[in-house]
């Protein structure tokens, strides 16, 4: 399947490490996650919310999370988290495919959604791929998830395919 990508490619994004304010007022570092204890990001996801869950991920028993970030910590992929303080409050990662495009995964925490978080993350990881020479960033998300697409739209996402119950977004960068 070929995708469709905007033609002007967006504007620089920020890299990690960076720290930001949410709404909540709480200081959040956005940081690349080879910085992250894996253990934390473990923790992060057996707390994550089933109902925040799409397409089998994160999975949801301790091993399977483990096996999990062992593949997407490692290899190709990009990865950035947010803490605040000691907790890992979001991950987002953008994973290689096969046509030399990555697609891109973000989580956050119920606790920590609709501060201003998911944003820092997309933007911080996007920057990160920039540094890495990627340039080409695909997602999908559930055509009802109002907030997540109105997040994409604002930094640059463009949809690219709505024939299902998902939405396909891409951007250049």
């Amino acid at each position: 399947m070929t995708r469709t990508y905007p033609d002007e490619p967006a504007e620089e994004f920020p890299q990690p490490p960076r720290t930001i304010t949410d709404r909540e007022d709480r200081s959040i570092d956005v940081i690349p996650a080879d910085d992250a204890d894996t253990e934390s990001l473990v923790e992060m996801y057996l707390d994550f919310d089933p109902a925040d869950r799409a397409q089998g991920i994160p999975p949801v028993k301790e091993e399977a999370i483990r096996e999990w970030l062992d593949t997407i910590l490692n290899g190709d992929c990009v990865n950035v988290v947010a803490k605040h303080d000691d907790t890992v409050a979001g991950h987002a990662t953008l994973v290689p495919d096969n046509e030399d495009e990555h697609e891109l995964a973000i989580f956050v925490l119920q606790a920590y959604q609709g501060a201003g978080i998911g944003t820092a993350l997309v933007e911080t990881l996007l920057g990160q791929g920039q540094s890495k020479g990627i340039d080409h960033v695909w997602l999908t998300v559930e055509r009802w998830n109002d907030p997540a697409i109105s997040l994409y739209e604002k930094v640059g996402f463009e949809i690219s395919s709505a024939e299902s119950f998902e939405i396909e977004m891409a951007i250049r960068i």
